[in-house]
C-alpha cells in the first residue's frame, strides 16, 4: 500500500482535527498516531507539488506540543524561518489547501496573514523571529495584556547575527518569552559556527540519551505545575548539563535554560512548554530533533535532508521531474575551472552551499570555500577583508538575501574598491516561494553603489564568460546574476559593440529593444513579431548592465524608440539608468521601460507571474508595436498642412 493510499486509510484521526482545540483533547496514544498521520500526508502531499518537506518532518511533535500548550491565535506563535510551518497549517485547519501547496491561488509555502489569523508574520528570512518576539512581548507588557509570545528557533538561525542581538535585548527586558531551540544540526545544510559545534557536542556526546531518560524520568515523576516545576527542571538541567556540554552560554546572557528535550517525544516537550511558559520571563527550551524524521529518503538524504525537493516518488524519494542543465550548475562548473587557474580565487557562502553550487568548489578545494552561516552581512565584510588580504572572494547567496547585506557591500567593499565577486542565483521572479524570495531587488538596490558593476547573463556560455570577467576584475566589486531553473539554449550574438552584445538588427532603425539577461530569447521573438507589422527593431543584450555602457547609449541615439526589458523593478531598475544616461548624453529619443512593479507579488510558477506582469513576447510586442505606432501618428500629426 502506497503512502498516499494509507494516509486515506488511516488518517481518519487527522481528519478530525480542524483547529488547535481538537489537538487539546487527545490522549497521548492518540497524539502518537497523529504524528505518524502527520508524516503520512505530508509526504502525498509534498511529493506532487514539492516544499519544504524535511524541516517539516522534523518538527510534528514540536508542533503538536506547542499547540497543546499555547492558546492560539491569542498567544503568537512566530516561526523562524517560516517554512517549518506546514505541520502548524495543518494544525490550523488548513489541511484542504495542501492539495495547491505553493502554486498560483494555493497555499502560500509560508506563514500568510491572508490564510489564518493563527499567522502573525509571514518571515521566510532567518534570523528574524526573535526581533519580532522581543517587540511583541514588550508590546503586551505595555498594553498589560496576558499573552504569550513563542518564537521557534532553528539552530541554523542562531547562526544569524540578529539572533544575538535580540537575545541581548531579551534578556535585558525580562519579559515573557519562550524560546524554542529546535536543534537538527542543520539549516539548508549541517549548520556550521561555534554554535552548531556547541550544540554538536551535546547530541553527539555518548551519554547523551541517558539524559535525554533521565530528563523524561524526571519531568514525569514530578507533579507540580509552575514556578516549582521549573525548578525541578532547573535542577536536572544543572545536575547533567556539566557531564554533557556546557550550557551557560545562554543563562550568561540572562535567559533561563531548559533541555535537552527530546523533540519527537511530544509529552517531554509538552512539559518542558508548560514550565517556559509559567515561569514569567524569557526562557529557552532546547527541543533536538531530526531533519526529515520519519520518512527514509530524507533521512538518508545526506545533502540537506529533502530540505526543499520538487515534486518526487514516495517509494525512492527520486524527483519525477525530467534532469536538466540549471543555472547553478554552469555556475559552479565554472567556478570550479576558475579555481583550477587562479590560486587566489576562494568562495563564500551563507549556509546554502549546495542550492548555490559553492559546493562543488568545496569538495574540490575545502581549505578555499568558507560557509559562513545564515550571515550574509558577516559573509559580505569578511569577504571585503579576505580582498584586503590579496584574495578575490566568490560570494554566492540567492538574490533576495544580499538585500541583508547592503551597508556591507556599500561601505565595507565598495568604498574600499576590494574586488569581490556577489553571484546572485535565483534572480528575478523565481515562482512558488512567493514575494520575500523574489531577487527582483538587486539591480535596483545595489544599482546604487559607486563602482559596482552588475552583469546579467543571458544563457550558459554568457554566464562563463561574465563570471571569468567579473572575477578579473581587480578594482572593485562586481555582480552576476541570473533566475533558476534550467538554462535556456545558448543565443549567439551576431556582433558586439563596447561590452554590448547585438543578437538582431534590421535595416530599419525604428526601436532599440534592449532585453536585460535571461530575456534574451524573449526579445529575439518581440522583434519577429514587431517585424510583421513592418517596423524594424534591433535587439541587444548590455551583458554588463551596470554602469550604463557608453555604446548602449550611442545605440540609442540612432533609433525611433527605446525600449527595455528587465525582471528586476522598474524603480531605479536598468530602464531607469538607461534613461538617465540618455538625458546626460542629451540624447532624446524615447524610452519605455518594463519590469517588475514594486510591489508584492503572490505565489505561482515563473511563468504565470511574468504572464500576470505582462512579461512576455506576446504581450511585449503588443506594446511595442502600440509605442512606435503612436509615434508615426504624432510625426503625421506634425507635419500636417492645415486647412484653410
Amino acid at each position: 500500500m502506497s503512502v498516499e493510499e494509507d494516509t486515506a486509510v488511516h488518517g481518519r484521526l487527522l481528519a478530525t482535527v480542524r483547529g488547535p482545540q481538537d489537538v487539546k483533547r487527545l490522549t497521548a496514544g492518540e497524539l502518537g498516531i497523529l504524528a505518524a498521520e502527520i508524516r503520512d500526508f505530508l509526504v502525498a502531499k509534498v511529493s506532487r507539488t514539492g516544499g519544504h518537506i524535511g524541516p517539516n518532518l522534523g518538527v510534528v511533535e514540536l508542533t503538536l506540543a506547542m499547540h497543546r500548550v499555547f492558546d492560539s491565535p491569542r498567544d503568537r506563535l512566530l516561526f523562524d524561518t517560516g517554512h517549518q510551518a506546514y505541520v502548524h497549517k495543518i494544525l490550523t485547519g488548513r489541511q484542504d489547501g495542501f492539495d495547491r501547496l505553493r502554486q498560483r491561488g494555493g497555499l502560500s509555502g509560508y506563514p500568510s496573514q491572508a490564510e489564518s489569523e493563527h499567522d502573525l508574520i509571514e518571515n521566510s528570512h532567518a534570523s528574524t523571529a526573535l526581533s519580532y518576539a522581543d517587540g511583541l512581548a514588550k508590546a503586551y507588557a505595555l498594553r498589560g495584556e496576558q499573552r504569550s509570545v513563542v518564537a521557534v528557533v532553528g539552530d541554523g538561525a542562531l547562526t544569524g547575527g540578529m539572533c544575538w542581538e535580540a537575545l541581548n535585548n531579551i534578556a535585558t527586558a525580562g519579559n515573557p518569552l519562550v524560546i524554542v531551540v529546535n536543534d537538527n544540526g542543520r539549516s539548508y545544510a549541517p549548520t556550521i559556527g561555534g554554535l552548531a559545534d556547541h550544540l554538536s557536542s551535546l547530541r553527539l556526546n555518548p551519554g547523551y540519551e541517558k539524559v535525554l531518560d533521565s530528563v523524561k524520568e524526571a519531568l514525569g515523576s514530578t507533579p507540580l505545575v509552575g514556578r516549582p516545576m521549573y525548578e525541578v527542571l532547573h535542577a536536572v538541567k544543572k545536575g547533567i548539563k556539566d557531564a554533557v556540554a556546557p550550557q551557560a552560554m545562554f543563562e550568561d546572557l540572562g535567559i533561563k535554560y531548559v533541555g535537552p528535550v527530546d523533540g519527537h517525544d511530544v509529552g517531554a516537550v509538552e512539559v518542558a512548554l508548560r514550565a517556559a511558559k509559567n515561569f514569567g520571563g524569557p526562557v529557552i527550551v532546547h527541543a533536538v530533533t531530526r531533519k526529515g524524521y520519519g520518512y527514509r529518503p530524507a533521512e538518508e538524504d545526506e545533502a540537506d535532508c529533502f530540505h526543499g525537493p520538487g515534486a518526487f516518488d514516495i517509494a525512492t524519494g527520486k524527483a519525477t521531474a525530467a534532469s536538466a542543465v540549471k543555472w547553478t550548475h554552469v555556475f559552479a562548473d565554472e567556478l570550479v575551472a576558475i579555481a583550477d587557474e587562479r590560486p587566489d580565487v576562494v568562495g563564500i557562502t551563507a549556509a546554502m552551499a549546495e542550492p548555490t553550487g559553492i559546493a562543488k568548489l568545496a569538495r574540490k578545494y575545502p581549505e578555499r570555500t568558507y560557509d559562513v552561516g545564515i550571515a550574509e552581512q558577516h559573509a559580505a565584510t569578511s569577504a571585503a577583508g579576505l580582498a584586503l588580504g590579496g584574495l578575490h572572494p566568490v560570494v554566492a547567496v540567492y538574490a533576495t538575501f544580499l538585500n541583508r547585506a547592503f551597508d556591507q557591500v556599500l561601505l565595507d567593499v565598495a568604498m574600499h574598491k576590494l574586488p569581490v565577486t556577489f553571484v546572485l542565483d535565483r534572480a528575478g521572479i523565481t515562482g512558488p516561494d512567493g514575494p520575500s524570495h523574489y531577487g527582483i531587488w538587486d539591480m535596483s538596490v545595489f544599482g546604487v553603489v559607486p563602482g559596482l558593476r552588475i552583469a546579467a547573463p543571458r544563457d550558459a556560455a554568457t554566464l562563463r564568460e561574465e563570471l571569468r570577467e567579473a572575477v578579473a576584475v581587480d578594482d572593485g566589486p562586481t555582480v552576476v546574476r541570473f533566475p533558476t531553473g534550467a538554462v535556456a539554449a545558448d543565443l549567439p550574438a551576431l556582433r558586439r559593440v563596447g561590452p554590448v552584445d547585438v543578437l538582431a538588427e534590421s535595416a530599419r532603425k525604428d526601436v532599440l529593444l534592449v532585453a536585460v539577461g535571461s530575456f534574451g530569447q524573449l526579445g529575439m521573438e518581440v522583434a519577429t513579431r514587431v517585424a510583421e507589422q513592418g517596423y524594424g527593431v534591433t535587439v541587444v543584450d548590455p551583458r554588463w548592465v551596470r554602469p550604463v555602457p557608453a555604446e548602449l547609449v550611442e545605440l540609442a541615439a540612432a533609433h525611433r524608440l527605446v525600449v527595455t526589458v528587465e525582471d528586476g523593478v522598474r524603480v531605479g531598475g536598468v530602464g531607469d539608468a538607461l534613461a538617465q544616461a540618455m538625458r546626460d548624453a542629451d540624447v532624446r529619443v524615447p524610452l519605455r521601460d518594463l519590469g517588475v512593479p514594486a510591489a508584492w507579488h503572490p505565489h505561482g510558477s515563473r511563468t504565470q507571474i511574468l504572464a500576470d506582469l505582462g512579461l512576455t513576447a506576446q504581450d511585449v510586442a503588443r506594446d511595442v508595436t502600440g509605442w512606435i505606432s503612436q509615434l508615426d501618428g504624432e510625426r503625421t500629426e506634425s507635419v500636417r498642412v492645415p486647412q484653410n
